[in-house]
């Protein structure tokens, strides 16, 4: 696998999780999710009757083989395929969840790459590299690595609402993975489909108002994934006058949003969330606006992960709004920090042992104990509890800060940063820009992170370089989070 292209090493590492399952009393590998008792599809389809929790009979499951072979059989047309794959998914809709898992492991395990045949393609793609026959070599490689449940998926995608159907297949099918591994090639198929299909080069900005309609903005309020859309008069507050809310759409479907984002104009980058959700705040004039503040970003698939359309989303909102308000001079962020809670309560003894004499003293005396040597870690998430109570100074305050800080621009595992929103915006090329005390008051703010919200700056001059210290395994932060880094 040296020196080959990057679309050979993707494309069988995909076929290599496609390999036939092992023949009738063989015993899986202890890593596998299947049991020693349960048989392949390949193992049922030869059987007279069913065993054990097999949901659908052998003479089913063959019907319901056939049914999908004659979907993409050669003598059938696209037109005719998209038609017959429609009426499976009218099966699937009426089927339960034994007969649609028996579904999914037709599709693996029968319409799987043919592996001599790559076998054979690599090996001519291999003898003839540095030749003039490598072009042809590769086509034929190309050829063999397309398996026949590529082109069984293209035609469900084909069908009327064929592609929700997918989208929404891929959504439940994500739920049983850990336990059944056999599941994985059709799931990292459709990934690898949605990416092409889902493409931002085929994708629509729009901006989502007041004026759009009523079912489309049901759909806000349906997946608005981050701060809860109370009413239609706080959805109509995030949509006018120094508001906007954009979402990225896609011709099979056009009704709903892929991911949409929801934007406050304002004069300084923000420090809480109260203000910017504030039905009553009297609004300002967009053009006098020099900061847009993304507050809020919420993707509508679960079928979708894996896709990534939240830094072109961004990047692309940046520009819209450039254009129409030439005065914008900052994109930042307003984030929740929805991890921090929970990896302070398992690193609190590290982060105590980091405060030195000075730092421990100032927390005793604030918690009234006799000694610093009476502070503990389970006194201080007692205190750290109270933090809705607590001015920015305290030294609990203050110790919370350092902690998040540290969380956010040091800590990583397998080079990533810890938290989910971090590694999405920093992976997108922005930097941690300050951590903000009581910046969600709110239950959900405090049980995340004790109502402390961060701002994540996107410098578009940067965004390259940001990415590549990332890559180096340093996450970029502003100097006012690095000195508060080093000191939690």
């Amino acid at each position: 696998m040296t020196n080959v292209p990057e679309w050979f090493a993707r494309s069988v590492a995909l076929l290599t999780t496609s390999v036939r399952p092992p023949s009738e009393g063989a015993v899986p590998a202890a890593a596998g999710g299947t049991t020693p008792a349960e048989r392949s599809t390949h193992e049922r389809l030869e059987a007279t009757l069913r065993r054990g929790a097999e949901c659908l009979s052998p003479r089913a499951l063959r019907r319901l083989l056939a049914s999908l072979q004659d979907v993409i059989a050669p003598r059938v047309s696209e037109v005719e395929g998209a038609r017959l794959a429609q009426e499976l998914t009218a099966w699937y809709a009426e089927a339960g969840p034994g007969e649609r898992r028996d579904f999914w492991l037709l599709l693996c395990e029968q319409f799987a790459p043919d592996a001599s045949r790559f076998k054979a393609a690599r090996e001519r793609y291999e003898a003839a590299a540095g030749t003039p026959e490598q072009a042809q070599a590769e086509i034929g490689l190309r050829r063999a690595m397309t398996s026949p449940r590529t082109r069984l998926l293209q035609r469900f995608a084909a069908a009327p609402d064929g592609m929700r159907f997918l989208i929404a297949m891929r959504a439940e099918l994500l739920r049983p993975l850990k336990s059944d591994k056999r599941l994985l090639a059709l799931d990292a198929e459709l990934e690898q489909l949605f990416s092409t299909w889902f493409d931002v080069a085929f994708l629509e900005l729009r901006r989502l108002s007041w004026d759009s309609p009523a079912s489309l903005l049901e759909k806000l309020i349906e997946y608005e994934a981050v701060h809860d859309i109370r009413s239609w008069s706080d959805l109509k507050n995030r949509l006018a006058g120094d508001r906007r809310c954009y979402g990225f759409f896609h011709a099979s479907l056009p009704a709903e949003p892929l991911i949409f984002v929801e934007v406050a104009l304002v004069e300084r980058i923000s420090d809480a969330i109260a203000p910017l959700l504030d039905e009553h705040a009297a609004p300002m004039a967009p053009e006098r606006a020099s900061t847009a503040i993304f507050y809020s970003i919420s993707s509508t698939q679960p079928g979708l992960r894996g896709v990534s359309f939240g830094d072109s989303l961004i990047k692309t909102v940046a520009q819209t709004l450039s254009a129409e308000f030439p005065r914008l001079r900052q994109f930042a962020t307003l984030s929740p920090i929805p991890g921090f809670r929970a990896w302070l309560g398992r690193n609190a003894p590290a982060a105590l042992e980091r405060l030195d004499e000075r730092r421990r003293a100032e927390l005793a005396e604030s918690l009234a104990l006799d000694a610093p040597e009476a502070l503990t870690p389970a006194v201080l998430l007692k205190a750290a509890d109270q933090a809705g109570e607590l001015d920015a100074r305290a030294p609990v305050a203050q110790w919370l800060l350092h902690a998040a800080a540290r969380y956010l621009a040091l800590e990583m595992a397998d080079g990533r940063p810890l938290d989910a929103v971090a590694r999405f915006h920093l992976g997108n090329g922005a930097r941690v820009e300050r951590i903000n005390w009581a910046g969600d008051r709110s239950a959900k703010g405090h049980k995340q992170s004790y109502g402390l919200m961060v701002n994540y700056l996107y410098d578009l001059k940067r965004i390259d370089k940001h990415r590549s210290q990332l890559a180096e395994g340093k996450i970029a932060a502003s100097r006012e989070v690095e000195k508060l880094a080093a000191g939690g």
